[in-house]
């Protein structure tokens, strides 16, 4: 494939194009249940920040290899051997520091803003982090066998990448409470009905056909109105203001929609009952 440049090198996700339009990263630390280490924060801020950049994507689909994990959340193996190695340096050191993460949070995903949609695909278990990818992701696809918690409280812990607010957006106060309080499992289909999963798939096998089917939907349509729309959802949903997220939508977007390239292909394609060929966009 040709890009304007290419992705930037990761350890921790493996990158397919199944299409030209649409990138598939799968978290490829499936001997620790795919947990995210230290680096793989900030791979993931530089992938996701390469994705929004490159004209010729459209739509991510972030997915776990294997059948059981999705993602555990944080490599608390990891951070037991940084805690081991911080106290053999200085034993008056009680606590160790944790390693930071960039702005856009865990594995560069869980307060990631961004510009084009992300789906997730959870093949199985979504705890702590691997919950907070998913609650951050435009669309929620979720295999039968996959399970939700934010377990967090369980190891002295909360979840701090952005998980509490938004599982409170999300589901409500008291049961965004119940769920981060106890760290309790939901099911696929307890998600579903939380409204925090948008499809559980047909069979397990069929997580990544159906997940494909929804980005190929989405890469179909024009790529400007597709930024703009999540745009505007996003600025509602984290601001919170149903005018203030209109008004800063507009300011953003509306002059350059107005004299872009694909409101005219739409436009020509309406009139002559055609179907649009999209070019990248320049938003």
């Amino acid at each position: 494939m040709s890009f304007q440049s290419p992705p930037p090198k990761t350890t921790v996700y493996s990158l397919s194009f199944p299409t030209p339009n649409i990138l598939v990263a799968t978290i490829n630390r499936e001997k620790r249940m795919n947990a995210i280490n230290t680096p793989g924060h900030w791979e993931g801020d530089a992938l996701w920040g390469w994705f929004d950049d490159e004209p010729s994507m459209r739509v991510a689909i972030i997915t776990g290899s294997g059948d059981k994990a999705f993602s555990a959340g944080a490599d608390l193996l990891e951070q037991h051997d940084r805690a081991q190695a911080a106290d053999a340096d200085d034993d008056s050191s009680s606590t160790a520091k944790p390693a930071g993460m960039p702005p856009s949070g865990f594995a560069g995903m869980s307060r990631r803003r961004g510009k084009k949609p992300i789906i997730a695909a959870v093949n199985g278990f979504a705890f702590g982090g691997g919950f907070e990818i998913a609650l951050n992701c435009d669309i929620v696809i979720a295999s039968p066998k996959a399970q939700f918690s934010l377990p967090e409280v369980e190891r002295g812990l909360y979840a701090a990448a952005g998980g509490l607010a938004r599982i409170v957006r999300s589901v409500g106060m008291h049961v965004g409470s119940e769920l981060a309080l106890t760290g309790r499992r939901l099911s696929a289909q307890e998600a579903f009905n939380l409204r925090l999963v948008n499809v559980v798939t047909q069979s397990h096998g069929s997580l990544m056909e159906e997940a494909l089917a929804m980005a190929q939907k989405i890469a179909s349509l024009s790529p400007d109105a597709v930024i703009i729309t999540r745009d505007g959802l996003r600025e509602a949903w984290e601001s919170g203001s149903v005018q203030q997220a209109g008004r800063l939508t507009d300011e953003r977007y509306l002059r350059a929609l107005m004299g872009s390239e694909n409101l005219r292909i739409g436009l020509a394609a309406f009139a002559m009952k055609e179907m649009p060929k999209w070019v990248d966009s320049k938003l």
